[in-house]
């Protein structure tokens, strides 16, 4: 298979293609598709290392506010297929940004999935790297800054060589670790939910009600600081769009995969919160998730309750333990795995040097894209371990500024490439209406959170007055805007629009409307 040499002017593809990177084509399905976007947003870590917080901020409302989240990720994932549908690039929010608002817009939708990901890799591998001890019963070892380290740095060299090696062996070990995730997840709240209707639950447990589902009687302040916890779970399914090039059926699977996925999602996290939320209840002491001992870990706080102490009951648990970690384990494997194409078509269009446009003679991944994600990833976790376990803390919080940026983008772009030539109510509805209401629902969610974090008060670090996670989440975003005008100076070929042909805001031809004179 020929590539596209990256010193030559890339043009646009003809209808339904994406410029050939070299990647493999067909290489997975709609099915295989789905299991990597539901991987790569970790259903088991999120949830455990989220609902409690959650739960403290609204207490039985908990799953109307995972069920409110839900919304603005749907439009954005309805905006992310239609615009697949048009260019079906591994590129995604930096590939049709660019199309749409011109290359250093594009450019910086690109670094804000790279920063996202690179933040969210230290804390994926640090509890990694402590579940596997616990897992094999060293709970000293876990409790140990030094050796979870260690522990993490290998998980990520191990999931960087996987993604290295091909994307069928990413998609076969994701299908595995994706049925033990969610098996377990269905085991313990059948268990919770069992014994809260055979009145063996803890004291303080409740009865299921429907106005659970709904978001009455809340605080504007309460609801803002959950919604901003919520948002964050659901972040990375967009994972089978950057795979798209590598997908059988590419301009339509990958989209409907992010869409579906969505909606699995919201199933798993409203059960599963819904069963936990009636077993524990809400109170502020023993197994209740309004006390803050249980919010970093609420299956840990939990696992023993629900389980039971017999053999069966501590199998459970450990598989309950296993669940978490190889949903960080997976999660950090396709994590590394859209950031490595990101980079690659950036490499492509000259906005990234041109090595990392590279792709393996026998593996047909990104070579240097994916060994330099791994390389870094394992260099900002060693870097901000040395410095401060809070302001790891911080920097995994401050993701969720960057992922309101670059999905908020995208509900523009799509918004803005369709602004013209619609001539049906479903093309004006999908394709401009629900991606403009995503993007204007992430521009609020980016707001509240820049309010939100910005209080000294939020998070576990200060500077100069101002909330460390605002200042880790906008110097992310400004350190892209620093790295960007040194590549316009380096090679200013992209800057110029050279490489990305015709201008930008041009429209591709629409793959579902034959061509009119």
């Amino acid at each position: 298979m020929s590539t596209p040499s990256p010193t030559s002017k890339v043009a646009l593809p003809p209808e339904g293609a994406a410029v050939d990177k070299g990647l493999k084509p067909g290489a997975i399905g709609l099915l295989s598709a789905i299991v990597l976007a539901v991987s790569s947003t970790a259903p088991a870590y999120a949830l455990a290392a989220t609902l409690g917080f959650v739960v403290i901020a609204v207490g039985v409302k908990a799953p109307a506010i995972l069920l409110l989240a839900f919304i603005p990720m749907w439009l954005i994932a309805v905006a992310y297929k239609e615009l697949n549908r048009r260019e079906p690039d591994c590129g995604t929010t930096f590939t049709w940004a660019a199309r749409a608002f011109g290359p250093r817009t594009g450019w910086m939708g690109g670094w804000g999935i790279i920063a996202a990901d690179v933040i969210v890799m230290a804390n994926l591998a640090q509890v990694a790297g402590s579940y596997g001890y616990r897992l094999l019963g060293l709970d000293g070892l876990a409790d140990s800054a030094f050796w979870t380290t260690v522990a993490g740095v290998g998980w990520i060299a191990l999931m960087t060589w996987i993604c290295y090696r091909g994307i069928e062996p990413t998609a076969r070990l994701q299908n595995v670790l994706l049925a033990v995730e969610v098996v377990v997840l269905v085991v313990f709240a059948g268990y919770a939910l069992v014994k809260v209707y055979g009145g063996s639950a803890p004291a303080g447990s409740l009865t299921p009600s429907l106005s659970w589902l709904w978001p009455s009687g809340l605080d504007w302040a309460s609801l803002t600081e959950a919604m901003l916890l919520a948002i964050f779970i659901y972040w990375g399914w967009d994972s089978a769009l950057a795979v798209n090039e590598e997908t059988r059926d590419p301009a339509r699977s990958p989209g409907r995969a992010a869409v579906i996925s969505t909606v699995l999602l919201v199933g798993i996290y409203v059960v599963v919160s819904i069963a936990t939320v009636a077993f524990a209840g809400v109170g502020a002491e023993g197994t209740g998730l309004g006390n803050e001992a249980n919010a970093e870990d609420v299956f840990a706080a939990l696992g023993a309750t629900v389980f039971g102490d017999d053999v069966v009951g501590r199998v459970l648990q450990a598989l309950l333990i296993l669940s978490v970690l190889t949903s960080s384990a997976a999660s950090t494997q396709t994590t590394i795995l859209p950031t490595a194409r990101g980079t690659l078509a950036m490499g492509t269009y000259q906005a990234l040097p041109s090595s990392f446009a590279r792709i393996h003679p026998r593996y047909l991944t990104p070579s240097v894209s994916t060994i330099w994600m791994g390389i870094v990833s394992i260099a900002f976790y060693v870097g901000l371990t040395l410095v401060s376990d809070n302001v790891l803390q911080d920097s995994v919080v401050a993701t969720g500024m960057l992922i309101a940026f670059y999905y908020g983008l995208t509900g523009f772009a799509c918004a803005w490439q369709f602004r013209r030539g619609q001539r049906t109510a479903r093309d004006v509805l999908m394709r401009v209406v629900l991606p403009l209401l995503g993007g204007l629902f992430m521009l609020l969610i980016f707001v509240l959170a820049c309010v939100e974090f910005a209080d000294p008060e939020y998070g576990e670090t200060v500077v100069f007055g101002v909330g460390g996670v605002f200042v880790i989440g906008i110097g992310a975003l400004l350190l892209g805007v620093v790295l960007m005008a040194v590549w316009n100076v380096v090679a200013p070929a992209f800057f110029r629009n050279e490489t990305m042909l015709p201008g930008s805001g041009d429209l591709l031809p629409d793959p579902e409307r034959p061509a009119t004179r």
